[in-house]
């Protein structure tokens, strides 16, 4: 978490995000680049075991740090036809690389550390230069723990601090190797290959760790219970909608996305029922800022608990056939509306108002409807309305 006096976190969409995630892994790639050649040359110089393994460590900082710079490029880009939800899984991708490298790059480590331990009359004494590099080396990994994490926060990237743990498990590295180090200055010749060893296993842990939370969204695992809970919440408060019977969500990097079923009055409008998803929509948007779109589906009933016998009802073309002998006598409707509820089906005709003018012909059609209604299980209710001429806004 941030500490309380620190940058307000950015928004995701904000321009200047790319730019500072650049900026502060570049950072990071000189710094490691400085390390590397360090650890490395002053390991071989001064025998030093751990501090190769270090060097290496450091070496695999800058991979990582390359392919930080190659997903922070590619994720911004915007939705196209291949990928119609963004591209912004790249950095989960690089998240998943990056603990694999970790991973391997620590086995490799433990295995060259124990091949060492082996041989321990063979190996020659470390020189005091490797505790002084090994000093600096913690020095500087550990301020850069302490940027790239101020600065993944701030914008709230998981890659960017990712990347940042990856410096402080490098910090810790190079703590456990000056250990060693003075251990093998004291005359205790396995302490740096046992320091190497130590190195090796964190930085298994630590690659193992990110790999495993990049899967996650990898395989679409949901937002935590509270999350949900809260999404949850903020749906069913939502003037118009009287039920949530589905909830469903998904990490995408830095970002959410929300697949909701709602339930709405049956009878309400095409309209009505698409302006209660769009508030829904809204309302999620607006109270959780880490949610980048709402896939909300409106309901007139739970379409788990009806969904086998909705298939067996007919549609629309097959029931105004039906209805057509009973409609025969009558003028032309002006609408037809149906309602599917309950597995069954329910018919509004709408007749012009001057249907009223013929009493004979209304009688033969209830009747009908009556007759019809009794012969057709498909059909829970049939009812006439006559619908009065209606004035444009503003007319007279």
């Amino acid at each position: 978490m941030s500490p309380p006096d620190s940058a307000p976190e950015m928004s995701f969409d904000d321009p200047g995000r790319h730019a500072a995630t650049q900026r502060c892994t570049w950072i990071s790639v000189l710094v490691n680049v400085f390390l590397t050649s360090a650890q490395v040359i002053a390991g071989i110089v001064a025998h030093s075991q751990g501090l190769i393994a270090d060097g290496l460590h450091s070496l695999s900082d800058l991979v990582c740090d390359f392919l930080v710079l190659f997903a922070a490029h590619h994720s911004k880009d915007p939705a196209d036809a291949s990928h119609p939800y963004g591209h912004a899984r790249i950095e989960t991708a690089a998240s998943f690389a990056l603990g694999a490298i970790l991973a391997a790059t620590g086995a490799g480590i433990i295995w060259s550390a124990a091949m060492k331990l082996q041989n321990l009359g063979d190996l020659p004494p470390v020189a005091p230069l490797a505790l002084w590099t090994a000093i600096v080396a913690l020095a500087a990994k550990e301020g850069l723990f302490r940027y790239m994490l101020r600065v993944g926060e701030h914008l709230r990237s998981p890659m960017l601090i990712a990347n940042a743990w990856h410096a402080r498990s490098d910090a810790a590295s190079s703590l456990v190797v000056a250990v060693g180090i003075v251990g093998n200055l004291m005359g205790y010749v396995f302490a740096d290959s046992v320091a190497a060893l130590i190195v090796g296993f964190m930085i298994v842990r630590m690659g193992a760790v990110f790999a495993w939370e990049a899967l996650q969204e990898l395989i679409d695992t949901g937002l935590s219970i509270e999350e949900v809970d809260s999404i949850r919440q903020v749906i069913v408060d939502t003037p118009g909608v009287s039920s949530l019977h589905e909830l469903r969500t998904r990490r995408m990097a830095h970002r959410s996305l929300v697949d909701a079923h709602v339930c709405v009055e049956p009878r309400i409008s095409v309209s009505e029922g698409h302006r209660i998803a769009e508030t829904t929509r809204k309302r999620v948007l607006d109270s959780h800022p880490s949610v980048s779109d709402v896939l909300v589906h409106v309901d007139v009933e739970d379409d788990l608990d009806h969904d086998s016998s909705s298939q067996a009802l007919l549609d629309r073309s097959e029931l105004m056939s039906d209805l057509a002998p009973v409609l025969a006598g009558l003028p032309e409707p002006q609408r037809v509306v149906l309602h599917y509820l309950n597995g069954r089906v329910e018919a509004e005709v709408y007749l012009p108002q001057d249907a009223l003018a013929d009493p004979a012909a209304l009688g033969h059609a209830e009747r009908e409807f009556i007759r019809r209604l009794s012969q057709h299980p498909l059909l829970a209710s049939l009812s006439i309305n006559y619908r009065h001429r209606v004035l444009p806004a503003g007319g007279d």
